[in-house]
């Protein structure tokens, strides 16, 4: 079934960049076609290997951004660091028709399946949008009715991942309502001023505790920490959140 990773050990594929996509001005989204694609669920990870000439290779984590399916292309969207050493290869010099090493996929537990019905709460900070939009994009092409709702926060509009794709989705009658807050700048006339999430803004954005929905949180470890500890406050049992983290402790892109 396309989506369900093969069982077995993980192994390193090779991935031919077939598209390359700008998100941001500093992001940016490549396919890549893998003829040993195993397949993967929605929240999955890969690790990618870059070797330079003289022989030296950096290993990196990232999201995939695509939804499952059998055609052996999976989308990564990489936002550069400026001190990174793999991200500005992959967002400023890779080229179509190069190849690069990935392993994976990678993780069984910040994943949503296809067969899941519950509500589900998607909470994302900066590029933790990346595996939640593999989870929107999943459940879009599976043609599944389990509710969904985002709550993304930038800081800026220029900052949005995804644009059009969320505006098409958010407004489809059995699309994903989507929730922004800005941190530093917000839109003219956008109905809340800039700042950080609070937990009066995910009691409007999330579903009752009572409907014990599944609620996905990824972003920057203190991000992370600060949206589960108001989901904990709010009465959503610990049990149904999942959390992804990145920086020094987490996931590195």
């Amino acid at each position: 079934m396309a989506g369900a990773a093969a069982p077995g050990r993980l192994k390193w594929h090779v991935g031919t960049a077939v598209a390359l996509r700008d998100e941001t001005a500093t992001a940016r989204t490549i396919t890549f076609e893998v003829p040993t694609w195993p397949g993967h669920i929605a929240g999955q990870r890969v690790d990618i290997r870059v070797t330079a000439a003289d022989g030296y290779s950096a290993i990196r984590s990232y999201s995939i951004a695509s939804a499952p399916s059998a055609d052996g292309r999976i989308e990564l969207s990489v936002e550069r660091l400026s001190d990174g050493e793999v991200s500005p290869y992959l967002t400023q010099d890779l080229a179509v028709g190069e190849r690069i090493e990935l392993l994976g996929p990678i993780g069984g537990w910040f994943v949503w399946r296809e067969n899941q019905t519950e509500p589900v709460l998607l909470i994302a900070g900066g590029s933790g949008i990346v595996p939640l939009m593999a989870m929107i994009r999943s459940r879009a092409t599976a043609r599944s009715t389990a509710p969904f709702r985002l709550l993304y926060s930038v800081r800026h509009s220029a900052s949005v991942w995804y644009r059009d794709e969320l505006q098409a989705l958010s407004t489809d009658d059995h699309g994903v309502a989507v929730t922004y807050v800005y941190t530093r700048t917000a839109p003219p006339a956008f109905p809340r001023p800039p700042g950080r999430v609070d937990a009066t803004l995910v009691a409007e954005a999330s579903w009752p505790p009572k409907l014990l929905p599944t609620c996905y949180v990824c972003g920057p470890t203190p991000f992370v920490e600060l949206v589960a500890g108001l989901l904990t406050a709010a009465g959503h049992p610990s049990d149904r959140i999942r959390t992804e983290r990145f920086g020094p402790s987490g996931v590195r892109r």
